[in-house]
């Protein structure tokens, strides 16, 4: 029986491994055995010409290495989907999914590398338009979507068998990128969003399908917040290979001072999420922000001397919430306990660092996807974004899904942005 003292965001990671191994032997196929990273040069299809030489040959975007780790037709993708509970009315092909790993930056500005996932459809236009997705809150390294089938494989296989690639990012710290992850720093996630954009359109075009520069962003939980900052940075030109088409965000984290941190004292978010999120969130954002000097200030024994060390991108969520006690009074001193329900200092500075990013006009339509029965990230998040956005003259409805939980919001949501996106698409 499925231990429901995990967070709805991860449990799908588990259940869907179950369910991978009882399918047939077709959606076996599903992760081809994944290689080891090798220079660019060394993995190029059979035919493929070698690597170019450009500009930025070694600066942010760089592409070092393809790895194919999946090859699935038409059939194994519409299995995959329905197996998390999910419409397949929009898929049209099959794809294959390659591991990216390219030079981007850390949040201190210093050359590092990370992995993602390229997804391409077989089939449709030879020119392909382009999703960004961005994956919610994962914190072992091999759940990121250019390592793991799980939760983070749906969103890019929906939209790659609709036919446009997808660009999944594992961002900085999972799947193979080296040290650890900086959750919820946005700034980060958004470089390595933007770098991953850019080796994508390099292996693109080495796998003969290049891309024709329009951008559609999406992502979910986390990847919600860091798809909104996203769609700024490619408003503002931050590349001018990439134009921006359309937003559609999924049960974002966008407000952390005014929505996301007072629903976890007042029974909005649940107690084994709001452990969970917390103690990842205050261990990562010590590194860049002053929240403490030491662990102990925040976290009550025995957790301070062991929270650090849970969140090293080697442990799996079901390790680190059985670890850590069931409520947040038992697991913050009763000081923190009080800061966090007032934000000030580092504190303050951390969650304002990664709130705003709907505080600008776009140029393109706008949906965000939320529901009222999410405990994770409460509707209240998405509707603040909206004003936000109606303060500055864009219309975003917020598309409710009910009663559905964290996970199953996506799962609704999904096929959904598909189809907004190729009504979007056909204006053109």
């Amino acid at each position: 029986m499925e231990n429901n003292n995990v967070p709805t965001a991860h449990r799908t990671s588990r259940t869907q491994r179950r369910i991978a191994r009882r399918t047939t032997a077709a959606a076996a196929v599903l992760v081809l055995a994944a290689l080891g990273v090798a220079p660019a040069a060394a993995q190029q299809p059979a035919g493929a010409p070698a690597a170019a030489h450009s500009a930025t040959a070694h600066g942010r975007g760089a592409l070092l290495g393809i790895t194919p780790v999946a090859d699935l037709d038409r059939a194994d993708v519409a299995r995959f989907l329905a197996s998390g509970g999910m419409d397949t009315g929009t898929v049209r092909h099959g794809l294959r999914a390659y591991r990216l790993t390219y030079r981007t930056v850390t949040p201190q500005g210093a050359p590092t590398t990370a992995t993602g996932l390229l997804a391409l459809p077989k089939g449709g236009p030879h020119r392909l338009d382009l999703v960004s997705d961005t994956h919610g809150t994962m914190a072992h390294r091999d759940y990121a979507p250019s390592v793991g089938e799980d939760f983070g494989r749906f969103a890019p296989y929906l939209h790659a068998s609709a036919g446009r690639a997808v660009a999944a990012p594992d961002y900085l710290g999972l799947g193979k990128g080296p040290g650890r992850h900086p959750y919820m720093d946005t700034k980060s996630a958004v470089t390595a969003s933007v770098d991953m954009l850019r080796a994508s359109r390099t292996a693109a075009r080495r796998l003969n399908r290049p891309l024709t520069g329009e951008v559609y962003a999406g992502g979910f939980s986390q990847g919600g917040q860091v798809a909104m900052a996203l769609g700024r940075a490619l408003d503002k030109g931050v590349d001018r290979n990439f134009r921006l088409r359309a937003l559609a965000p999924v049960s974002g984290p966008y407000d952390i001072e005014n929505a996301e941190t007072p629903a976890l004292f007042d029974g909005r978010v649940n107690d084994t999420s709001a452990v969970f999120y917390m103690s990842y969130y205050l261990t990562a954002q010590s590194r860049l922000h002053p929240l403490y000097k030491d662990t102990s200030e925040a976290f009550r024994k025995p957790y301070a001397d062991i929270v650090d060390d849970l969140f090293d991108t080697h442990h799996t969520e079901e390790e680190i919430i059985s670890s850590l006690p069931a409520t947040l009074k038992e697991l913050l001193t009763d000081d923190y306990y009080r800061r966090l329900q007032h934000l000030t200092g580092g504190l303050l500075e951390a969650a304002r660092a990664q709130d705003g990013n709907c505080a600008w006009k776009p140029d393109v339509p706008v949906r965000l996807y939320s529901s009222s029965g999410d405990t994770d990230v409460p509707i209240a998040n998405a509707r603040n974004c909206a004003a936000d956005l109606a303060a500055r003259g864009v219309e975003a409805p917020v598309v409710d899904q009910g009663s559905a939980d964290h996970n199953t919001t996506y799962m609704k949501s999904g096929p959904q942005i598909v189809r907004w996106f190729d009504t979007v698409a056909a204006r053109h």
